[in-house]
């Protein structure tokens, strides 16, 4: 297990305790042992197989080094199975509703009784909620506004849970002697930012084999149905997963059907029925005569086409891009050479400087910026300009201990709800890269939103627009934006776009990020790490690029440093 499902586990945990109004100091240590373990370096599982105590990391005593080797070793924690059990899921639910805390989940749950979203919606409109203390009239007003998205996004989990939970999945599978191939298909494979469910396909001499591995899955919680081929789970996450055992001719077909997107597939349909031929899970046939299936290369080259990469098949431009033979070579994670968006302990992160830029090289990357936050972000401890001035001097610093590697001297810096720059133009001219972001009043009217960026774009200090619009993914809506004039401001004034890495944000998305390319705005992927295992996200990033039909040429931290200085000059 890596670090992060792990820390996961110990959140959860902490969340269902003080719903549960359990004590503050048990909650408050799970809380922390989450936070350690999601910042460690080291894997957690590596440490307990080399026999190392857990205990070395503070915040961990006996009690909870026992907890993780459990979480390590079974994939579960037996007392959050019983809290899952004893808080219902609609409960749960209510986490989703932005602004919506384990302490006010507590109350609707303790105090009113209410165990669903249903119930929570139909308490705020008699207005129960502004009744209690602590809440008025605008927190239930928000609540009504935000439930139907919660409710929503209840339904589906995010990328990074959903692969995660897939490629054990099929890792495992393959380790059987009975199965021959495996593969993730539906939206997780075409890296859709969220996926409601989860395919797995297979060959295999014995499907019972199969079966009966995935039934017995540390991460599966119950079968609900098992057939001769086809078998259908509900995972710990709650998200459910469908396991079908094809026949070796028909697997290709199958990947390709149940890859979609539906959109996609009608015109592949389509196609065919005009060659006089029939498309289906089962292969592509002449009549009652099978002519392709085994492969999806086979698959698509029977109704004339080139095989296209899964996060292309959307029916937005994938089909004109075959038929003029200019399908683009997408961009891969080993093309990326530098990462320009990450946090230290000057202000929320959990490394040092020599630490993120030691785990930067290790991962094969030539240059970083570190990018602390400016004093607007008090709570993550944002840097006035004289903390800044002192931290860059730090940086330059380590960069001397650091051969064959450059470290910038960079600032997330808050475009504020008045317009203006958190830094004066001063600090800011002395800084080696500049992005400029929106963290607050992200509700304000587009007018004053697009003077804000308007602002950030023509200040000739600023080198990118960080995570544009601010969204956070099945929580938050970003910021009502014009993306047109943003992007062609961008354009005009030698503005780079980021698309945030981290699968809570992946802003850009897909569809404003090729906009950008055809712009000719260079966009850069960052990770936004606020630790050395925050590198980890990047695949995520720079799945969203491919799906936005990015090519390593489109992406301007996939040049070497010397290219990259070019793009510093606007």
């Amino acid at each position: 297990m890596k670090n992060d499902q792990i820390a996961a586990i110990f959140t959860e945990l902490a969340d269902l305790l003080e719903i549960q109004e359990a004590n503050p100091f048990r909650v408050r240590a799970y809380r922390s042992a989450s936070r350690t373990i999601s910042s460690t370096a080291e894997s957690m599982q590596t440490l307990l197989e080399d026999g190392k105590d857990l205990t070395q990391f503070q915040g961990i005593g006996k009690d909870l080094a026992r907890q993780i080797a459990e979480v390590i070793q079974t994939g579960q924690h037996e007392q959050l199975n019983e809290l899952r059990n004893q808080v219902p899921q609609g409960v749960v639910d209510m986490l989703r509703i932005p602004g919506v805390g384990p302490k006010k989940v507590a109350i609707f749950f303790n105090q009113l009784k209410l165990e669903s979203l249903e119930q929570l919606k139909a308490a705020a409109e008699a207005g129960e909620l502004a009744a209690l203390k602590g809440f008025g009239k605008k927190t239930e007003q928000g609540i009504l506004e935000n439930i139907d998205r919660a409710a929503e996004a209840g339904k589906r989990v995010s990328i990074a849970v959903a692969r995660t939970a897939a490629e054990a999945v099929v890792a495992d599978l393959l380790q059987l002697p009975e199965v021959q191939q495996v593969s993730v298909a539906g939206s997780c494979r075409r890296r859709k930012e969220t996926c409601g469910d989860l395919d797995v396909l297979a060959t295999a001499s014995n499907p019972d084999a199969a079966m009966e591995l995935l039934a017995g899955h540390q991460l599966v919680e119950s079968v609900l149905m098992r057939g001769d081929t086809k078998m259908r789970v509900r995972l710990h996450s709650r998200l459910e997963m469908d396991l079908r055992v094809v026949p070796d001719e028909s697997y290709g077909a199958a990947m390709q059907y149940f890859t979609g997107s539906k959109e996609h597939n009608v015109v592949v349909r389509q196609m065919a029925k005009d060659l006089g031929l029939k498309v289906n899970e089962y292969g592509v046939f002449r009549g009652d005569e099978q002519i392709a299936g085994a492969t999806e290369e086979g698959v698509y080259e029977a109704v004339g086409l080139p095989w296209i990469p899964p996060e292309l098949r959307e029916n937005r431009w994938e089909f004109e891009l075959a038929a003029a033979g200019e399908l683009p070579r997408l961009i891969e994670v080993g093309d990326v050479k530098g990462d320009l968006h990450m946090h230290t302990t000057a202000s929320d992160g959990a490394g040092s400087i020599v630490e993120m830029a030691e785990a930067a090289k290790a991962r094969g990357l030539t240059y970083i910026a570190i990018t602390d936050h400016s004093k607007r972000v008090s709570m993550a401890n944002g840097l006035d300009e004289v903390r800044l001035r002192a931290h860059w001097e730090e940086i330059r610093e380590a960069r001397e201990s650091i051969t064959g590697f450059e470290v910038l001297c960079g600032i997330e810096c808050d475009i504020l709800e008045d317009a203006t720059m958190d830094l004066p133009d001063d600090v800011l001219a002395e800084a080696d890269w500049v992005i400029a972001v929106l963290h607050y009043g992200l509700q304000q009217p587009r007018e004053q939103i697009m003077k804000r960026l308007m602002t950030a774009i023509t200040n000739p200090h600023v080198n990118i627009i960080g995570h544009p619009t601010g969204r956070m993914v099945g929580k938050r809506e970003g910021a009502d934006i014009d993306m047109t004039t943003m992007l062609k401001a961008a354009a005009d004034h030698g503005v780079m776009m980021e698309i945030n890495a981290h699968f809570q944000r992946l802003d850009l998305d897909d569809i404003h990020a090729a906009a950008a390319r055809d712009l000719g705005i260079p966009i850069v992927i960052s990770t936004d790490s606020h630790s050395v295992n925050g590198f980890d996200v990047l695949q995520y990033g720079v799945d969203q690029a491919r799906r936005a039909g990015l090519t390593k040429s489109d992406v301007a931290n996939t040049k070497s440093w010397t290219q990259f200085q070019k793009l510093l000059k606007r």
